[in-house]
Order: structure tokens, then C-alpha cells, then sequence
């Protein structure tokens, strides 16, 4: 089992000072596989972790968490399997992180669904469970895990976004209102948190190479953005703990659709209706 002592007080100095413990607790959900599990993973390669993660499968989660805790990097994890669509499934999540871990210094908000189709297909609970998931659990998580960051004066969230809601995707349109709902709350929040010490980073990944599309039951079949891997999201996260940072695109690229479009909206929506 992983060791949850460090070895320098600095290690994550966006995390913590000097004064507080060295091993920083993180909370990752959706980490039982794709961006989730590789953030866990990217985490665990820094050492001085003590990794708590959430996910729906239950199988896949432990055997990460198992993978994590023996590393050799001064790392421990635990895993806390749940299905965040479930009512009160955030509050639990965040009584167990902080019961067994006395405090959080970074949450990143892995977990998502998504559902493709012509709305006016999509079922009344498809259209729930996504907001649930996307929206109000990382919503709630925020809430319930914020006072503590903001009491010690340090801490960071990572909200796991996507261009889709800079853009909105057509045969997307709810995951996309969900996603533009969680970037617009990280932006109205991080004005809120100046001067605390608690940092909110964005972080928007066009299209990834995880079980999503599968789980969502639409593969995906455009020719363009070609996916990218998980891992990469993964060190964009890292980059936006250690440095700070509000916004990051994942390939970055993707800023200039959305620029255009906040630039010149309706000559960005012509160029998405001729080419997808």
C-alpha cells in the first residue's frame, strides 16, 4: 500500500504551503476508466498523493485504485464506487473523502455522459440523467468540498468541460446546454474566489479516445477532430494545476472555432452548417 507521507512541503505548491501537510488529497470522478482514470494515473506519476476516486463501475474502479495504491511514487488511493446520477450519491462522496481524509486540496470532475440523436428523440430521462451527472453533481461537489478549500487558503477544482459547450453540437444539444452550463458557472465562481487561494480550472477537450462514445450508444463517425488520448487531457489537467491556469483547449486549437464564434457568430454558424 502507498504511503501517504512526503518527502517536500513543496511538491504541489499550488496546492498547499509550507505549513500544511506535504501528501495532498485529491478527489477524481469518473476515474473507473477514460480521462478520469487517467488523470488518476498522471497524479500518481508526481507522487505525494493521496488519490480518492469515483466511479460507476465498480470492477474497473478498484482495479485502478489497486494499480495506483502500489505504485511507488508515495501514493495511496481509495476508491468510493458510485453512480453520481443517483440522488445524494455527492453527498456521500464527499462526507467519505472527508471523513477519511480530513480535508480535500484539488477535485477534478471527471465523470460525464453524453446522448446523441435529434432532440426531439431524446427521452425525457436521458435529458435528466445527463444533467444530473454533467451539471448537478459537479455542481454539488463544488459546494460541498469549497468551504473547506477555501477555510485552509488553498485548493483548486478541475472542471472537465468540452468544446461542445463553447459551440453547441448538433445531435448534442443537451450535452452541449450541459457543458456550456459548467463552463459558464466556472467562470461566474472564479470571480467570486479571487484573492482566496482557490483556483477553478476549465479544461476543454474536443473529441477524446474513451469508452464515452461507446457508453453513449453513438459511435463517433466525423472525420474531424480526430480524438485525442485520454492521457492527453490528462497532463492538460496537470498543466492547469501547476500553472495555474483558468482555460485550457484540448488539442488547443480548438480556441479559434471558439473565438469565431464568439467573434462572428453568425459567419461561424454558415461554416459549421456546410461543414459539420
Amino acid at each position: 500500500m502507498g504511503t501517504t507521507a512526503g518527502t517536500d512541503p513543496d511538491t504541489h505548491p499550488h496546492l498547499a504551503d509550507a505549513a500544511a501537510p506535504r501528501t495532498s488529497v485529491a478527489l477524481v470522478t469518473g476515474a473507473s476508466s477514460g480521462i478520469g482514470a487517467a488523470v488518476a494515473r498522471r497524479l500518481a506519476a508526481e507522487g505525494n498523493w493521496h488519490l480518492v476516486l469515483n466511479g460507476r463501475d465498480r470492477a474497473r474502479l478498484e482495479r485502478v485504485a489497486q494499480d495506483l495504491d502500489q505504485s511507488a511514487n508515495d501514493t495511496s488511493a481509495a476508491a468510493f464506487p458510485t453512480d453520481l446520477a443517483e440522488p445524494g450519491a455527492d453527498r456521500r462522496l464527499a462526507e467519505y473523502v472527508l471523513d477519511s481524509a480530513g480535508r480535500v486540496d484539488l477535485l477534478v470532475a471527471g465523470a460525464g455522459i453524453g446522448w446523441a440523436g435529434p432532440f426531439d428523440t431524446m427521452p425525457p430521462g436521458a435529458i435528466d440523467e445527463v444533467f444530473s451527472v454533467d451539471v448537478l453533481a459537479p455542481v454539488h461537489l463544488v459546494r460541498l468540498l469549497l468551504p473547506g478549500m477555501v477555510s485552509q487558503g488553498t485548493g483548486r477544482v478541475v472542471l472537465i468541460g468540452s468544446v461542445a459547450g463553447c459551440l453547441g453540437v448538433r445531435d448534442e444539444a443537451v450535452y452541449s446546454a450541459a457543458k456550456a452550463a459548467l463552463g459558464t458557472f466556472a467562470e461566474a465562481l472564479r470571480y467570486e474566489l479571487r484573492g482566496t487561494g482557490v483556483g477553478i480550472s476549465h479544461v476543454m477537450p474536443g473529441v477524446v479516445d474513451t469508452p464515452f462514445f461507446e457508453r453513449r450508444g453513438v459511435p463517433y463517425i466525423r472525420s474531424r477532430p480526430r480524438p485525442v488520448p485520454a492521457e492527453r487531457v490528462a497532463e492538460a489537467v496537470w498543466q492547469a494545476i501547476t500553472h495555474n491556469r483558468d482555460e485550457v483547449y484540448v488539442p488547443g486549437w480548438l480556441r479559434l472555432p471558439g473565438r469565431l464564434h464568439g467573434a462572428a457568430p453568425a459567419l461561424y454558424r454558415r461554416l459549421a452548417a456546410r461543414f459539420g
